[in-house]
C-alpha cells in the first residue's frame, strides 16, 4: 500500500509541474471545495474553532470561512508542489518578500524567524535569499511513510534550504546554529503539547512552542515573525516584521513574554485575513475535551433502572 501512494505522488506530483501555475491553483481551489463536503471531521474541527475564537460571526460566516478555508488549503498544498520546482526568479511574478532589508540589517549574524501555517507556508524556504552572507534553514516533522518522506525531502531540497527533522536533527540543528550565518524558520503556532507554555492565543488558553523564544535566547540571536498572505489566485506575499526584543536593558526577557509577542503577531494575521490560517488543525483541543467531557457524563450519569423505584415500595408523602 506504501508503494501504491508512493507512486501516486510521483504522478501526480510530475502532472501539477507539468501545468502552469494559476491553472494549478484553480484546480486546487476546485479540490478543496469538494473536499469541504467529503470531509466532515476536519470541518466540524474548523467550524468549531471559528465559533469559541471569533464568536462574533454568526453561523452563516462561519461556514462561508471554513468553505474559502478549504478552497485555500486546496490551492496552497497543490502549488506548493508546483512553487518548490520554481526558482525565485520564475516565482517573481507570483511571490513578494516584504521586510527583507529587516534581516539584512543584522549581517552574517543571522536570525529566527517565527512562522505559522499561513497561506503556501512551504515559501517561507525564499526568505532570506536577498540577505548575502547567511544560509536558509527550517525545522520540519518527517512522515511516517519513508518513500513519500523521501519525495517531500527531495522537492523541499531544491529549495536550498537546509531542513532538520525536528526528533531526530536537534544535534545537527544546534550545531549549525552555533556556526553562525543562519536565518532559521520554526513553526510556532500549532499545539504544542505538554512541554508548550500555557498562554491565551485568540483569547483561548492552550499550549503554545517556546521554540523561537528559546532558540534566539540561547544563541543570542535576532527574532522575528513573517506572515505569508495570499493576495490573489496563485500570489502571495510575505511580510516580515520589526524585530521582536529578546532582551531589556541587557537583562533576558521570560520566555513567556517573548512567546506571548510571537503569538500576537499571529492573531492579528488570522484577524486579517481569517481563511489564510490552518483552521482544520484541533488548535486549543476543544473537539477532544467536549468528546471526552460527553462520554464521561455519560458514563457517569445513573440509568433509567437505577433512578426508578423498586415495583411496590411505598410511594414517598
Amino acid at each position: 500500500m506504501e508503494a501504491f501512494w508512493y507512486y501516486a505522488a510521483v504522478l501526480l506530483a510530475k502532472t501539477i509541474t507539468a501545468l502552469p501555475l494559476r491553472l494549478v491553483a484553480r484546480l486546487g481551489r476546485f479540490g478543496g471545495g469538494v473536499a469541504y463536503w467529503l470531509d466532515a471531521r476536519h470541518r466540524r474541527v474548523a467550524l468549531e474553532n471559528f465559533r469559541r475564537c471569533m464568536p462574533e460571526l454568526s453561523g452563516t460566516e462561519r461556514r462561508g470561512m471554513v468553505r474559502e478555508h478549504y478552497r485555500r488549503l486546496g490551492e496552497n498544498y497543490v502549488s506548493a508542489i508546483k512553487t518548490s520546482m520554481m526558482s525565485r526568479e520564475e516565482l517573481r511574478p507570483h511571490l513578494e518578500i516584504v521586510g527583507e532589508e529587516r534581516l539584512a540589517a543584522h549581517g552574517t549574524r543571522g536570525a529566527i524567524v517565527a512562522i505559522g501555517h499561513f497561506a503556501n507556508f512551504e515559501l517561507y524556504v525564499h526568505v532570506g535569499t536577498g540577505v548575502p552572507g547567511v544560509r536558509r534553514a527550517a525545522t520540519y516533522r518527517g512522515l511516517k511513510q519513508q518513500r513519500l518522506e523521501g519525495l517531500v525531502r527531495r522537492l523541499r531540497d531544491l529549495s536550498g534550504c537546509h531542513f532538520f527533522e525536528r526528533r531526530r536533527d536537534g544535534r545537527a540543528l544546534r550545531a549549525t546554529l552555533s556556526e553562525g550565518s543562519v536565518v532559521l524558520g520554526l513553526l510556532a503556532d500549532l499545539h504544542a503539547g505538554r512541554k508548550g507554555l500555557n498562554l491565551r492565543f485568540l483569547n483561548q488558553e492552550c499550549s503554545v512552542s517556546a521554540a523561537p523564544a528559546l532558540f534566539a535566547l540561547r544563541y543570542n540571536l535576532p527574532l522575528h515573525t513573517a506572515i505569508c498572505f495570499r493576495v490573489g489566485l496563485a500570489r502571495w506575499r510575505i511580510e516580515i516584521n520589526e524585530e521582536i526584543p529578546t532582551r531589556v536593558n541587557g537583562k533576558r526577557r521570560e520566555v513567556s513574554d517573548v512567546a506571548a509577542e510571537i503569538t500576537a503577531a499571529f492573531e492579528a494575521a488570522i484577524h486579517r485575513d481569517p481563511p489564510n490560517w490552518f483552521w482544520v488543525h484541533d488548535r486549543w483541543r476543544f473537539v477532544k475535551r467536549d468528546r471526552a467531557a460527553a462520554l464521561a457524563a455519560s458514563q457517569s450519569a445513573p440509568t433509567a433502572s437505577a433512578t426508578q423505584a423498586p415495583q411496590g415500595s411505598p410511594a414517598r408523602r
